[in-house]
């Protein structure tokens, strides 16, 4: 099993959601969250004054996944949360030990 990080801009959320939606993905964490990589933040301008904002909103998903379906569900999540600009953000991919459904007791892929 794998758990899928990604760091996504948030008007993109609606948009996954249907894509792994469509590839039976069943659950989703989403989480806001705020940083910056290579664009640094910007400049904005409120009511005459001109302030930096460091710090960028952005969503984090979080999807647990089987082996088998990892690279298709990366696939999808890159191909539906791209925009082609900067600052589209990242998917990390890291190796999940356990998986336990609370209500049932089911453990390991089952319990995805």
């Amino acid at each position: 099993m794998k758990l899928i990080t990604a760091i996504i801009k948030p008007f993109k959320l609606e948009d996954i959601r249907e894509a792994l939606s469509q590839l039976g993905v069943q659950g989703m964490t989403v989480t806001e969250a705020r940083g910056f990589g290579r664009q640094k933040g910007h400049t904005e301008l409120y009511r005459g004054a001109e302030y930096a904002v460091d710090f960028i909103p952005k969503l984090r998903v979080e999807i647990a996944v089987r082996d088998a379906d990892l690279d298709l569900v990366l696939e999808s999540l890159c191909a539906s949360a791209q925009t082609g600009r900067i600052g589209d953000g990242k998917i990390f991919v890291t190796p999940l030990e356990q998986a336990i459904r609370i209500r049932t007791d089911e453990r390991g892929e089952s319990a995805l």
